[in-house]
């Protein structure tokens, strides 16, 4: 039995240096040392020695064991070790390697726009105002001198939460917060979603963007509307563009205006575009209502004042030469990149 003791332990230890990955490191330990491995089983026989044979043949079987499994620990360590260096050998990273740039994402260009036009009025001396697009009736039309039985809301039909919550049409309901929390001089822009039930096409969407402006002081006409909008697209278009205004009726503003600007496709020759007309329609304009002025706590006797509104899709169309405003919403990278 000792001899079988010694052959097992210098088999086990000549095979331990041969594997080669810890699969064939496991089965080796288990074929040696497991419950009915080779060691084991001579073990087994133990029963058949004398008494003074046993004890000196445990000693040794106890000693086969713990060299073995001293034998696999380190040629575990060894395996590992080596899996190391050869990973190490795989994965490695020249650091002179020029490095990968990451792609740089870009604005949109109604955000470009966006901000170009905050710049603009800020250089005016206007403060930059938001407020929620989730907003109730009041200040939305009844504060707008638009109460609920006003055929304006027909052509305003939106999107209502509740009987007294919608989503908001304009942005000029902050103009309508502002003047409730603020004392003239006023002199705002609110930019921000609109929403209205239109159907998609070419010019429409049910969700758009509006700029608002509004400015109230004491001896405020029309010709501080004027000067302001002749200025914003003089510097949005070029110090060539011209800006028309045509009479029209807005509840909240009187007078009102519509303002047009020559046409960006074909320079006021006339074309599809603007209908022959030679001008685009861009937003609409006026003396703030003095009933919207009174409801909000301002003296209409003392002060006066004019709003605006534009949208922005209509804007960034002109300014690029966009002729659908689907476009604008499609996320398209083959369009977005060319700006």
């Amino acid at each position: 039995m000792k001899q079988a003791l010694e052959k097992i332990e210098l088999a086990a230890k000549e095979q331990l240096a041969k594997v080669a990955d810890s699969a064939e490191l496991e089965a080796l330990r288990v074929r040696f040392l497991g419950k009915k491995g080779e060691l084991t089983a001579i073990l087994k026989g133990m029963a058949g020695l004398s008494a003074e044979e046993r004890p000196v043949i445990g000693q040794l079987a106890n000693k086969v064991r713990a060299d073995i499994e001293e034998a696999v620990e380190s040629r575990a360590a060894e395996l590992k070790d080596a899996a190391i260096r050869l990973r190490l050998k795989e994965e490695k990273l020249d650091v002179t390697l020029p490095g990968k740039a990451p792609k740089l994402g870009r604005l949109h260009p109604m955000d470009t726009v966006m901000r170009e036009i905050e710049d603009i009025f800020i250089g005016m001396g206007f403060d930059i105002v938001s407020g929620p697009e989730v907003e109730y009736d009041y200040y939305n039309f009844e504060a707008l001198n638009i109460p609920r039985d006003h055929p304006a809301r027909d052509t305003q039909d939106t999107f209502y939460i509740s009987d007294n919550i919608l989503l908001r049409t304009q942005t000029s309901s902050v103009q309508i917060h502002v003047m409730e929390n603020r004392k003239p001089p006023i002199r705002i822009v609110s930019p921000g979603r609109v929403y209205r039930s239109d159907a998609v096409d070419a010019t429409h969407s049910p969700i758009f963007h509006q700029i608002e402006g509004l400015v109230v002081d004491k001896g405020i006409t029309m010709a501080n509307l004027v000067g302001t909008l002749d200025m914003l697209m003089k510097r949005l278009y070029g110090d060539e563009c011209k800006i028309r205004l045509r009479p029209h009726h807005f509840p909240f503003t009187e007078p009102s205006a519509e303002v047009d600007i020559v046409c960006f496709n074909c320079g006021g020759k006339g074309c599809p575009m603007c209908k022959g007309e030679g001008y685009v329609e861009l937003l609409g304009a006026g003396m703030v209502h003095p009933k919207v002025l009174k409801q909000c706590g301002i003296d209409p006797e003392e002060y006066s004042g004019f709003a605006f509104g534009l949208g922005l899709e209509r804007i960034v169309m002109g300014k690029y030469g966009i002729n659908d405003l689907r476009l604008l919403y499609e996320n398209d990278l083959r369009f977005l990149e060319q700006f």
